[in-house]
């Protein structure tokens, strides 16, 4: 079987026909391989800007188009373009089936290299296919907006909110994600973490969905909040169980720095040396050494200890099936906390109080929206960014989550491997 055959199948060209291919070998150059493409005879050239056929203006000198490697040989389209003389646009280059605007690849080679791109990252992706990062890149923003051009957003009735750092410098990215039990997905990339980030994404929405949005998880970032009560007044909020158990974590860390610190200058023997992660994992997850440091610091009246205790007591709270029950124990252990003489639990006690009713969300939504699933996403969000070394916009970043989290569709094609 030739090798036109093969194109002619793999991707036929209307009002074109593949003429001769030849192998191109240069001492000292990577062997290629040029397919040469004329029009028709007859066949009249479409213009570029209004999609008309027109009578033919003149016709340029050769252009190279880079398709998808055969044999790991590079392949390349070569085509005379002519240009149109259009009686609504004036002379313009023709329209060409294979490829859009000035764009040097083919457009199935663009999306063959944004499908690999998610396997790999983009750098080896590049060396792989014999490319340049830059054309994976835009590779990637090609397939990205064409997918959100196309995407349907209805049924969403739940979504995560959440924010992550992206690189030094207190660079933040404002997230959402649908979290449904049949669809998750990424819907929403802003960069900040203010309330204006994600107000866009509510905007962007039409009434129809806004309205029909029934959960919001989210942490307790007060601009987060804000938008969401103005926004969808009816939708339940339900605050992220991770982040309060982070922040309770926080609270013990800094209770624990602070203890070292006047443990070292009264002069007593360093017993909290290594011990941050016994006082912070779950005890089921010590290790060994861990939880013998951990066996040794409960002989102590350490306030470091009885911060992580009064953390162990909290983890109850999450096991009561009735939120009422659930709003008598945070009470009870809130008092034990401003009795305790502890200001860092102090302070945590005081936030948990001032969030009592959307902590009471958690219990009547459960079941019907997981917070993990955010956590499992931002695990992903920083993957992705790993892979997709190289950028420094937040445009750029954008576009590498949205294409591998946000589950947009794409055209069917000869050239996808599952």
């Amino acid at each position: 079987m030739q090798l036109k055959s093969i194109l002619n199948h793999v991707e036929p060209l209307k009002s074109f026909v593949y003429k001769r291919a030849r192998i191109i070998e240069i001492d000292g150059a990577p062997t290629v391989i040029e397919v040469e493409i004329e029009p028709r005879a007859n066949g009249r050239p479409i213009c570029s800007g209004c999609g008309k056929r027109g009578p033919r203006y003149d016709v340029q000198s050769p252009r190279r188009w880079q398709f998808v490697p055969l044999w790991n040989i590079a392949v390349f389209f070569v085509y005379a373009i002519r240009r149109v003389e259009c009686p609504a646009c004036g002379v313009k280059v023709e329209q060409v089936p294979w490829a859009e605007g000035k764009s040097q690849l083919t457009t199935s080679f663009r999306w063959f290299l944004a499908r690999w791109a998610r396997r790999l990252s983009w750098k080896e992706t590049a060396e792989a296919f014999g490319t340049s990062w830059d054309a994976v890149f835009r590779s990637v923003k090609h397939a990205v907006l064409w997918g959100l051009a196309r995407r349907e957003l209805k049924d969403v009735e739940a979504i995560g909110v959440d924010e992550i750092s992206w690189r030094k410098g207190q660079s933040y990215l404002t997230l959402v994600y649908q979290i449904d039990g049949n669809m998750k997905r990424l819907l929403w990339v802003a960069q900040d973490r203010t309330e204006q980030s994600l107000r866009g994404f509510f905007e962007f929405l039409s009434v129809e969905v806004r309205e029909g949005i029934r959960f919001v998880a989210s942490d307790m970032c007060k601009a987060y909040l804000n938008v969401i009560a103005e926004q969808v007044p009816k939708a339940m909020n339900v605050l992220d169980r991770f982040h309060i158990m982070k922040n309770m974590n926080a609270a013990i860390d800094e209770v624990r720095r602070t203890e070292v610190a006047e443990l070292r200058r009264d002069g007593y023997e360093p017993i909290l040396k290594h011990s941050r992660w016994c006082l912070l994992k779950r005890r089921e997850n010590l290790t060994e050494p861990q939880a013998a440091k951990l066996d040794e610091l409960l002989k102590y009246n350490l306030k470091s200890v009885k911060a992580m205790l009064m953390r162990d007591d909290f983890q109850q709270f999450w096991t009561y099936l009735r939120p009422s029950w659930a709003m008598k124990f945070l009470d009870s252990w809130c008092e034990r906390a401003k009795e305790s003489g502890l200001e860092q639990m102090q302070k945590v006690a005081k936030s948990l109080q001032h969030h009592r009713r959307l902590l009471a969300n958690w219990f009547h939504a459960k079941g019907a929206i997981s917070s993990g699933v955010v956590e499992g996403f931002n695990g992903k969000t920083k993957l992705t960014i790993r892979k997709a070394y190289g950028l420094r916009t937040p445009e750029g970043i954008r576009f590498a989550l949205f294409h591998t989290l946000g589950r947009l569709p794409e055209p069917e094609g000869t050239h996808r491997f599952c």
